[in-house]
Protein backbone atom coordinates (compact mmCIF):
# COMPACT_ATOMS: atom_id res chain seq x y z
CA UNK A 1 0.00 0.00 0.00
CA UNK A 2 1.56 3.56 -1.19
CA UNK A 3 0.19 7.04 -1.12
CA UNK A 4 -2.29 8.89 1.17
CA UNK A 5 -4.14 5.58 2.33
CA UNK A 6 -0.44 4.51 3.75
CA UNK A 7 0.42 7.96 5.36
CA UNK A 8 -3.06 7.86 6.85
CA UNK A 9 -2.37 4.07 8.44
CA UNK A 10 1.28 4.35 9.29
CA UNK A 11 1.24 7.80 10.71
CA UNK A 12 -2.15 8.41 11.82
CA UNK A 13 -3.46 4.88 13.07
CA UNK A 14 -0.07 4.09 13.83
CA UNK A 15 0.10 0.88 11.70
CA UNK A 16 2.75 -1.94 13.42
CA UNK A 17 4.09 -4.67 12.19
CA UNK A 18 2.29 -8.34 13.01
CA UNK A 19 -1.62 -5.82 12.90
CA UNK A 20 -4.46 -7.37 10.94
CA UNK A 21 -6.36 -5.27 8.77
CA UNK A 22 -9.05 -5.79 6.48
CA UNK A 23 -8.36 -4.66 2.86
CA UNK A 24 -10.38 -4.35 -0.04
CA UNK A 25 -10.13 -3.19 -3.94
CA UNK A 26 -13.95 -2.68 -4.45
CA UNK A 27 -14.50 -6.15 -5.01
CA UNK A 28 -13.31 -8.76 -2.58
CA UNK A 29 -12.09 -8.55 1.19
CA UNK A 30 -9.22 -9.83 2.28
CA UNK A 31 -7.81 -9.98 6.12
CA UNK A 32 -3.72 -9.31 5.54
CA UNK A 33 -1.11 -8.74 8.13
CA UNK A 34 1.18 -6.35 8.36
CA UNK A 35 4.13 -7.11 7.56
CA UNK A 36 6.55 -3.95 7.73
CA UNK A 37 5.70 -0.06 7.48
CA UNK A 38 8.07 2.49 6.01
CA UNK A 39 7.29 6.66 5.61
CA UNK A 40 4.16 6.90 2.87
CA UNK A 41 4.62 2.77 2.31
CA UNK A 42 3.32 -0.35 3.85
CA UNK A 43 3.51 -3.79 3.32
CA UNK A 44 0.96 -6.73 3.82
CA UNK A 45 1.01 -10.42 3.39
CA UNK A 46 -2.76 -11.89 2.92
CA UNK A 47 -3.95 -14.47 5.04
CA UNK A 48 -7.54 -15.26 3.81
CA UNK A 49 -10.04 -14.04 1.55
CA UNK A 50 -13.04 -12.65 3.72
CA UNK A 51 -16.68 -12.92 2.73
CA UNK A 52 -18.11 -10.06 0.98
CA UNK A 53 -21.80 -9.30 0.26
CA UNK A 54 -23.06 -6.15 -1.50
CA UNK A 55 -26.24 -4.29 -0.73
CA UNK A 56 -29.30 -5.76 -1.68
CA UNK A 57 -31.07 -2.95 -1.80
CA UNK A 58 -29.76 -0.30 -4.56
CA UNK A 59 -30.25 3.64 -3.65
CA UNK A 60 -30.18 7.11 -5.63
CA UNK A 61 -29.97 9.36 -3.58
CA UNK A 62 -30.91 12.88 -5.69
CA UNK A 63 -29.83 15.48 -2.74
CA UNK A 64 -30.49 18.96 -3.50
CA UNK A 65 -27.25 21.23 -2.73
CA UNK A 66 -27.22 22.98 0.78
CA UNK A 67 -24.58 24.47 2.73
CA UNK A 68 -21.65 22.44 2.37
CA UNK A 69 -20.95 21.32 5.73
CA UNK A 70 -24.50 20.24 6.37
CA UNK A 71 -24.41 18.32 2.44
CA UNK A 72 -20.83 16.48 3.52
CA UNK A 73 -22.57 15.43 6.99
CA UNK A 74 -25.27 14.04 4.97
CA UNK A 75 -22.90 12.63 2.11
CA UNK A 76 -20.92 10.74 5.84
CA UNK A 77 -24.67 9.19 6.64
CA UNK A 78 -26.10 8.36 3.42
CA UNK A 79 -22.63 5.85 2.69
CA UNK A 80 -22.94 4.80 5.89
CA UNK A 81 -26.82 3.65 5.56
CA UNK A 82 -26.24 2.15 1.89
CA UNK A 83 -26.86 4.55 -0.79
CA UNK A 84 -25.35 3.22 -4.13
CA UNK A 85 -25.42 6.77 -5.87
CA UNK A 86 -25.33 10.26 -5.06
CA UNK A 87 -26.64 13.03 -7.49
CA UNK A 88 -26.28 16.45 -6.31
CA UNK A 89 -29.45 19.26 -7.26
CA UNK A 90 -28.63 22.25 -8.56
CA UNK A 91 -32.34 23.44 -7.01
CA UNK A 92 -33.91 26.26 -8.07
CA UNK A 93 -34.11 26.78 -4.37
CA UNK A 94 -29.70 25.95 -3.66
CA UNK A 95 -28.14 29.04 -3.21
CA UNK A 96 -26.36 30.40 -6.59
CA UNK A 97 -22.84 30.41 -5.23
CA UNK A 98 -22.68 26.86 -3.79
CA UNK A 99 -24.15 25.33 -7.10
CA UNK A 100 -21.28 27.22 -8.76
CA UNK A 101 -18.42 25.62 -6.28
CA UNK A 102 -20.35 22.44 -6.37
CA UNK A 103 -17.10 20.96 -9.65
CA UNK A 104 -14.75 22.11 -7.24
CA UNK A 105 -15.88 20.57 -4.42
CA UNK A 106 -16.53 17.32 -6.04
CA UNK A 107 -12.82 15.86 -4.86
CA UNK A 108 -13.63 16.59 -1.68
CA UNK A 109 -16.81 14.90 -1.59
CA UNK A 110 -15.66 12.00 -3.57
CA UNK A 111 -12.54 11.58 -0.45
CA UNK A 112 -15.59 11.97 2.24
CA UNK A 113 -17.69 8.79 0.45
CA UNK A 114 -14.14 6.67 0.63
CA UNK A 115 -13.72 7.32 4.09
CA UNK A 116 -17.45 7.51 5.33
CA UNK A 117 -17.11 3.10 3.41
CA UNK A 118 -14.19 2.14 4.70
CA UNK A 119 -15.44 3.22 8.41
CA UNK A 120 -18.56 1.52 7.92
CA UNK A 121 -16.41 -1.57 6.36
CA UNK A 122 -18.60 -1.45 2.97
CA UNK A 123 -17.07 -3.19 0.05
CA UNK A 124 -16.49 0.00 -2.32
CA UNK A 125 -18.22 4.02 -1.84
CA UNK A 126 -20.87 4.94 -3.43
CA UNK A 127 -20.56 6.70 -6.96
CA UNK A 128 -20.99 10.21 -7.36
CA UNK A 129 -22.34 11.51 -10.01
CA UNK A 130 -21.70 15.20 -11.89
CA UNK A 131 -24.50 18.14 -10.27
CA UNK A 132 -27.35 18.58 -12.30
CA UNK A 133 -30.97 20.08 -12.63
CA UNK A 134 -33.82 18.08 -10.98
CA UNK A 135 -35.98 17.63 -14.13
CA UNK A 136 -33.18 16.16 -16.01
CA UNK A 137 -32.43 13.87 -12.64
CA UNK A 138 -35.64 13.21 -12.26
CA UNK A 139 -36.45 11.94 -15.81
CA UNK A 140 -33.52 10.06 -15.88
CA UNK A 141 -33.69 8.12 -12.42
CA UNK A 142 -37.21 7.18 -12.70
CA UNK A 143 -36.70 4.89 -15.70
CA UNK A 144 -34.15 3.10 -13.90
CA UNK A 145 -36.11 2.43 -10.48
CA UNK A 146 -39.56 0.83 -9.38
CA UNK A 147 -39.65 3.09 -6.45
CA UNK A 148 -39.04 6.62 -6.83
CA UNK A 149 -39.88 9.21 -4.14
CA UNK A 150 -39.57 12.71 -3.10
CA UNK A 151 -39.97 14.08 -0.01
CA UNK A 152 -42.52 16.90 0.01
CA UNK A 153 -43.61 19.19 2.75
CA UNK A 154 -47.05 19.52 1.14
CA UNK A 155 -49.37 18.84 4.00
CA UNK A 156 -51.50 16.36 2.05
CA UNK A 157 -48.69 14.51 1.04
CA UNK A 158 -49.32 10.91 2.37
CA UNK A 159 -46.32 9.66 5.30
CA UNK A 160 -43.66 7.83 3.99
CA UNK A 161 -44.62 4.25 5.90
CA UNK A 162 -47.69 4.20 4.16
CA UNK A 163 -46.70 4.63 0.81
CA UNK A 164 -43.99 2.31 1.15
CA UNK A 165 -45.95 -0.20 2.85
CA UNK A 166 -46.45 -3.70 0.68
CA UNK A 167 -43.76 -2.55 -1.44
CA UNK A 168 -41.12 -4.93 -2.83
CA UNK A 169 -38.07 -3.89 -4.87
CA UNK A 170 -34.13 -3.99 -4.80
CA UNK A 171 -33.67 -0.82 -6.38
CA UNK A 172 -35.11 2.62 -5.66
CA UNK A 173 -34.78 6.23 -5.90
CA UNK A 174 -35.15 9.07 -3.49
CA UNK A 175 -35.21 12.97 -3.74
CA UNK A 176 -34.45 15.20 -1.01
CA UNK A 177 -34.97 19.36 -1.49
CA UNK A 178 -33.12 21.71 -0.23
CA UNK A 179 -34.15 24.55 2.62
CA UNK A 180 -37.32 25.89 1.35
CA UNK A 181 -38.49 23.06 0.03
CA UNK A 182 -39.15 22.23 -4.19
CA UNK A 183 -40.69 25.11 -6.42
CA UNK A 184 -43.96 23.84 -7.88
CA UNK A 185 -42.62 23.68 -11.22
CA UNK A 186 -39.53 20.95 -9.78
CA UNK A 187 -43.10 19.02 -8.17
CA UNK A 188 -44.76 18.98 -11.36
CA UNK A 189 -41.21 17.70 -13.15
CA UNK A 190 -41.08 14.81 -10.38
CA UNK A 191 -44.30 13.70 -10.82
CA UNK A 192 -44.50 13.73 -14.67
CA UNK A 193 -41.65 11.92 -14.24
CA UNK A 194 -43.16 9.08 -12.28
CA UNK A 195 -42.28 9.98 -8.64
CA UNK A 196 -44.68 9.82 -5.75
CA UNK A 197 -44.49 12.66 -2.70
CA UNK A 198 -44.22 11.32 0.42
CA UNK A 199 -43.61 13.22 4.20
CA UNK A 200 -41.63 12.49 7.30
CA UNK A 201 -44.70 14.39 9.26
CA UNK A 202 -45.09 17.29 10.27
CA UNK A 203 -42.01 18.99 11.74
CA UNK A 204 -39.55 20.75 9.07
CA UNK A 205 -36.76 18.98 9.29
CA UNK A 206 -32.94 20.30 7.87
CA UNK A 207 -32.00 18.43 4.94
CA UNK A 208 -29.14 16.51 6.55
CA UNK A 209 -31.79 15.32 9.35
CA UNK A 210 -34.00 14.25 6.27
CA UNK A 211 -31.18 12.21 4.67
CA UNK A 212 -30.74 10.06 7.55
CA UNK A 213 -34.77 9.25 8.56
CA UNK A 214 -35.90 8.74 4.82
CA UNK A 215 -33.14 6.27 4.21
CA UNK A 216 -33.10 4.12 7.69
CA UNK A 217 -37.03 4.17 6.95
CA UNK A 218 -36.59 3.04 3.00
CA UNK A 219 -34.02 0.32 4.17
CA UNK A 220 -36.03 -0.59 6.89
CA UNK A 221 -39.10 -1.21 4.49
CA UNK A 222 -37.42 -2.47 1.38
CA UNK A 223 -33.81 -3.81 2.88
CA UNK A 224 -33.09 -7.19 4.08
Amino acid sequence: MTGEAAHHLGRVLRAEPGQLYELSDGKVVWLARVESTGRDTIEFSLVEQLPAQGARLHVTLLLAIVKFDRFEWALEKATELGVSEVVPLAAARSEKGLIAAATKRAQRWEKILQESAQQSRRLAPPVLCPAVRPAEAFSVTRAQHAVSLLLSERPDAPGLRSVLEGKKSSAAAFAIGPEGGWTEEELSGARAAGFVEASLGQNILRTETAVAAALAILNYALGE
